[in-house]
């Protein structure tokens, strides 16, 4: 189905990378192309780890400071480190969202200076994902968050987001697996950008990311999409914790005659369809010649053209204004869509944000059991949308030399 890097599942918990779009060169100081060796650093425990490597709590010995780094897994039976342009990729990602607050900090790069190996050094946030969150407490039996938690979450989310999209980059994979929570919802962060794109490198641009959460339009094969993919995620985002339940579970359908995985596309538009109604040419002027259009609408089932969004999100868990900006978000023709600056000018925000998260039953509790594994899609990341890192790989290779 759609596009997907190594399983983010990975990095559920503590330690996490996130990135954002931009150049390494267009940063004053770039830390890119100062790479530190690995021997500087004490290895702890391993945060999680998949099939795109590990993730490693460790310990700067000289300053004692805590990080996360990333390493890439190494082919079965090869004496070579591995390909390090992906994490070079992500590392100029980290570093051009230098600054944002709702996103993990980029400390810089290492190398093993014994097999050559590459480590992407990360701010070390000691908190759960929000996907484990929910899961805990829904396994509890707790009542999904109250609204007023979920406004002053969605707040920090819109703003890391706005600033990333000031920045021409899209991440492409927002959901609750890639949000960190924490301090009883004073800290929120955005993680992991393995699939993020800069949008300053032109179309055509690859489907990508988790099938739950991504847009119709990415789903139909639009190849010029914008960061409005982002905005799509964060309403999906927004309703989940607003049920504890995923909005579009497109596996779980009981439509599905065809065990193709080509239909996949098909499948998770008919669960959005069906929940938004199916667009036409008066709601969404480009879906019919969108590449998969004619197919999914060979293979849908007719009908379906009421939205029943409020009839889930009925008044007693979602208020007008509330519902209002979710139905923004959760539109399926993009040009309509709200983006993350307008959604951060939306009057649900008007309403005081509490001082914390616990308010009104909202208490995030910090206690983290093992989350289950969620299905993720199989990774194809373009070549054409690799950062180009200037020089980052000769100036160790010279350093070594002298």
């Amino acid at each position: 189905m759609a596009a997907r890097k190594r399983p983010a599942a990975a990095v559920l918990g503590a330690g996490h990378a996130t990135t954002t779009q931009g150049s390494p060169t267009r940063c004053k100081r770039s830390r890119i192309n100062n790479i530190r060796s690995s021997a500087d650093y004490e290895e702890k425990t391993c945060l999680g780890e998949g099939g795109f490597g590990c993730v490693l709590r460790a310990r700067h010995r000289a300053t004692g400071k805590i990080v996360a780094i990333k390493y890439l897994n190494w082919e079965d039976g090869s004496t070579e480190a591995p390909d390090p342009a992906e994490l070079l990729r992500e590392a100029g990602f980290l570093e051009a969202c230098d600054g944002n607050p709702y996103v993990v900090g980029f400390e810089g790069l290492v190398r093993d200076p014994d097999n050559g190996a590459y480590g992407l050094v990360m701010e070390y946030v000691a908190a759960p994902t929000l996907h484990e969150f929910l899961w805990n407490r829904c396994r509890g039996g707790g009542p999904p968050l109250p609204e007023s938690t979920v406004r002053a979450i969605m707040w920090k989310l819109f703003t890391g987001a706005k600033k990333m999209h000031d920045r021409h980059v899209v991440h492409r994979d927002i959901k609750p697996a890639n949000i960190l929570l924490g301090q009883d919802g004073e800290l929120v962060k955005i993680c992991d950008f393995g699939l993020a794109i800069s949008l300053s490198e032109l179309p055509p641009y690859t489907q990508a990311g988790t099938a739950f959460y991504l847009a119709p339009e990415m789903l139909l094969g639009k190849k010029d999409y914008d960061a409005l993919v982002d905005t799509w995620s964060l309403g999906c985002v927004m309703a989940e914790m607003l049920t504890g339940k995923t909005l579009f579970l497109g596996d779980d359908d009981d439509d599905d005659d065809d065990d193709d995985d080509t239909n996949n596309e098909i499948i998770q538009l008919w669960s959005i369809f069906r929940l938004l109604g199916t667009p036409d040419d008066r709601t969404w002027p480009e879906f019919t010649s969108l590449p998969h259009t004619a197919k999914a609408l060979r293979l849908l089932p007719p009908g379906h053209k009421e939205n029943k969004l409020r009839e889930l999100f009925p008044r007693e868990k979602l208020s007008d204004e509330g519902f209002q900006l979710l139905q923004g978000l959760l539109t399926c023709n993009p040009d309509k869509r709200l983006t993350a600056a307008a959604a951060l000018k939306h009057r649900w925000f008007a309403a005081p944000r509490p001082a914390t998260a616990a308010a009104k039953g909202g208490a995030l509790p910090l206690t983290v059991k093992k989350a289950p594994r969620i299905k993720f899609i199989p990774p194809a990341m373009p070549q054409k949308n690799l950062l180009k890192i200037p020089v980052a790989v000769a100036v160790w290779n010279a350093a070594q030399q002298v």
